[in-house]
């Protein structure tokens, strides 16, 4: 069964083509195992041009059997590595994927018995949450085929440019610029594509009017909320 990876950036200071996952494969992300931690630990690995990481198992549950948006984290763990990667590496990557899509893009990741090793000890898919600045570590989420996950999808606006709301003088207010849903590992979206093309003056989007995968859980009490709405142009007099 093959194994998928969705990973979480800490930073000082966030419909896939056949082409655009052929560029992904393309890069593995390379990590070893570290033994220990600890500041120092750290800073030494980043002087060395790597980056601290950690792998764990997360699994989500709902917390109140009444709420279907109730999803938190077990706390439950029952796998764990340390790790550091290539600060080149992962920037080449940053570089390689446009934002907001990079949290919601899949990589393939290696963990090796150490540095220039051929070794393989571990093997599967990385899925990246967004990262701005400098990168001090990085967190990834291991989980089966079938395991959901929590994920930040970027919503892409579609059709501004024949909206007859915009083509009247009108702005398109951009509520939601990501929805959070909970998804098998397997069926992560990149992104979310809103169609706008329809909409005059004061019309909007909803949660409720997005037609999303069926294992796709919205993450939201409130469907009616608007994802977007077309809004007139205000005259200062």
């Amino acid at each position: 069964m093959s194994r998928w990876w969705r990973a979480v950036a800490t930073t000082a200071g966030g419909q896939r083509s056949a082409e655009a996952t052929n560029r992904r494969s393309y890069f593995t992300i390379q990590a070893i195992p570290r033994e220990v931690t600890g500041s120092r630990v750290s800073s030494r690995d980043r002087a060395q041009g790597r980056i601290p990481a950690i792998v764990f198992s997360q699994k989500y549950v709902q917390s109140k059997p009444n709420d279907p948006t109730s999803i938190i984290a077990s706390s439950s763990v029952s796998r764990k590595f340390l790790l550091t990667t290539e600060r080149k590496q992962i920037k080449s990557i940053l570089n390689s994927v446009d934002l907001p899509f990079f949290y919601s893009t899949t990589f393939p990741l290696q963990i090796r018995a150490g540095s220039g090793s051929s070794t393989l000890l571990e093997s599967g898919k990385v899925h990246k949450d967004e990262e701005t600045g400098k990168i001090l570590n990085l967190v990834f989420v291991w989980a089966e085929d079938g395991t959901k996950l929590k994920v930040d999808v970027p919503v892409v606006f579609q059709g501004e440019q024949e909206c007859p709301g915009l083509k009247k003088g009108g702005y398109l207010n951009k509520i939601r610029p990501t929805l959070k849903f909970l998804c098998p590992a397997e069926h992560i979206p990149q992104k979310i594509e809103v169609d706008v093309s329809q909409l005059d003056v004061e019309d909007k989007v909803s949660l409720n009017d997005i037609d999303v995968h069926p294992t796709w859980k919205l993450l939201s009490k409130n469907e009616i909320i608007p994802v977007c709405k077309v809004k007139a142009t205000t005259v200062d007099s």
